[in-house]
């Protein structure tokens, strides 16, 4: 029996910063994965993999440039899946390395196997079957979340993939089918849609990323549209094999025959196997953790942390997450709670990147709010870079100019919401834009002019 400060189940992103931070003031830590390699589902199954299909997808095919250029890269489909996965691997194999470096530079234990909830700590089964018993004080879960898997869909076809699955295809489609128009969804209809695929997207409701600013919302559609994928929303799809062929059935009676149906509608968390409720920890129906604002579990001693107690499911919040709670687990007086306007980014293509209020949300919260835009197609650097989609949306409280959300549709837009991110957390106005100067030729100078456009519309209703 081996004894620890605090062991943390699962090595994603909550996990290998919450056991960081305990390591770092002084706790001794351990890690339980049943995955080898460290990183937990954004290394090996969800963010990294995926977004690295997307650059290698857009580079090798030189997608959307090829109108400007006249030529592009071109490459057999047996050889294009073997480069995108070789550099798919390479990414994952550098990022699990990385995080293995974290956990030994703070002298934290990695242990390989299946964990188990049990009195005064957790019960491992290494692969090999040796049995170890782990005590600990404190009890972190960040076991994250697999993709949802409803009754009714034919997942035992092997053309019908969820999330994860659909890494492990072996060919490039001539045609797929989506169900599911939230990022996930999307972002994989715009790698298939580069690579080629005749992709359409289908979703019961009425906007693709709901969570979206209605407008980037709508351009989003738009753009994915003018790329070639079809959108259908408002409709549901049911999926049958008839004879050698998929089909799936739209509401309105419409039949597609695609090659692949990918079925990505939603997460459930990673506890089956934990034994949670036996601990006394309390679940919902999809299996998330709950937790309070100190990420404490209802049983004594056990906090939880990241996708496994359920949205936004960001690595970048969960991160933020698994140090608060180690923070309040062992009275660490560093950080008592996570970032209230967390940054997102959809990696589509185009990307998205949203930050605060929605106009939608400040309507609803009576905020008497203005805008300001400004489209790319009017700045330089995305003349030059032949990437002349989207726009910057800055949303304002009308009073005092002070800006309260931003929206970003376009390239590098999941970078460049950094900037009103840091200008939302300084309770700073638009005036800082409008004062700041900018390079040029970049696509930063476009929140300048969002500013200005602002400026104008303001004087314009008065």
């Amino acid at each position: 029996m081996d004894s620890f400060d605090l062991v943390t189940i699962g090595s994603g992103p909550a996990g290998e910063k919450g056991a960081a931070q305990a390591a770092y003031f002084g706790h001794k830590v351990a890690v339980v994965d049943r995955q080898a390699r460290p990183g937990g589902a954004p290394v090996n199954s969800g963010g990294i993999p995926t977004k690295t299909l997307r650059e290698a997808a857009t580079y090798l095919t030189s997608f959307g440039k090829r109108d400007i250029y006249g030529v592009g890269i071109g490459l057999t489909p047996a050889l294009m899946v073997e480069r995108l996965r070789a550099r798919a691997a390479e990414v994952q194999e550098t990022m699990g390395a990385a995080v293995r470096e974290n956990l030994e530079r703070h002298g934290i234990e990695y242990i390989v196997g299946e964990a188990t909830l049990r009195d005064g700590g957790v019960a491992v089964s290494a692969p090999s079957g040796e049995q170890r018993m782990l005590t600990s004080k404190v009890v972190l879960i960040s076991t994250g979340s697999r993709p949802f898997r409803p009754p009714g869909i034919p997942f035992d076809d092997p053309d019908v993939h969820d999330s994860d699955s659909i890494l492990e295809m072996d060919r490039i489609p001539d045609s797929m089918v989506v169900i599911g128009a939230g990022p996930v969804g999307a972002e994989y209809a715009s790698i298939f849609t580069a690579l080629g695929t005749s992709v359409t997207i289908i979703d019961l409701g009425e906007r693709m990323a709901p969570f979206l600013d209605v407008e980037v919302s709508e351009l989003l559609r738009k753009y994915m549209g003018e790329a070639g994928t079809r959108v259908f929303l408002g409709t549901t799809g049911e999926i049958s094999r008839q004879g050698d062929r998929l089909q799936v059935k739209l509401g309105d009676g419409e039949i597609l025959h695609p090659e692949v149906v990918l079925f990505a509608a939603g997460r459930v968390g990673n506890t089956d196997e934990l034994a949670v409720r036996e601990a006394g920890v309390q679940c919902d129906e999809r299996g998330r953790i709950l937790v309070d604002d100190e990420y404490r579990t209802t049983a004594e001693g056990i906090y939880a942390a990241g996708d496994v107690i359920g949205p936004p499911a960001l690595a970048s919040v969960s991160s933020e997450q698994g140090r608060v709670a180690i923070c309040h687990a062992f009275g660490i007086p560093f950080k008592d709670a996570i970032d209230p306007t967390p940054p997102f980014g959809v990696y589509t293509i185009p990307e998205v990147g949203m930050v605060g209020m929605t106009e939608e949300a400040a309507t609803a919260a009576g905020v008497d709010y203005e805008v300001g835009r400004s489209w790319f197609v009017d700045n330089s650097r995305s003349a030059i870079a032949g990437s002349p989609a989207g726009l910057i949306k800055l949303v304002l409280n009308r009073d005092d100019r002070r800006l309260i959300g931003a929206h970003i549709i376009g390239e590098e837009a999941a970078e460049l919401i950094h900037q009103a991110q840091a200008v939302i957390h300084t309770r700073g106005t638009i005036d800082y834009f409008i004062d700041s100067t900018y390079n040029v030729p970049t696509r930063s100078e476009a929140f300048k002019y969002a500013a200005y456009n602002a400026l104008q519309r303001l004087a314009g209703s008065d």
